[in-house]
């Protein structure tokens, strides 16, 4: 159960984190730093989480594997996150 908490901790300071450092940016800014902030703080934690919460859930630990079906689906989100980021034009002020 302690392993949960610290990941969603982890997550959670991610989510701040991001959303202090967007703060006065343009959008291709944003963009970047949320793919980026998805793909290292949000997608392995909170995959974790949700593993092995479900695991903890339905008393199968063979459940939690539902993590490596998670991963990739929240890193490729944040992967296209930050090539929308990347390709967005910037913004005349």
């Amino acid at each position: 159960m302690t392993a949960i908490i610290v990941a969603l901790t982890i997550v959670i300071i991610g989510l701040l984190s991001a959303a202090y450092l967007c703060k006065g940016k343009s959008k291709k800014g944003k963009y970047m730093i949320w793919g980026i902030t998805i793909m290292i703080a949000i997608a392995p934690f909170l995959s974790f989480s949700i593993g092995l919460t479900y695991a903890f859930i339905v008393k199968n630990t063979w459940a939690a594997l539902i993590m490596w079906c998670l991963f990739p689906v929240m890193f490729l989100v944040g992967l296209i996150v930050l090539f929308v980021g990347i390709a967005k034009e910037k913004e005349a002020v």
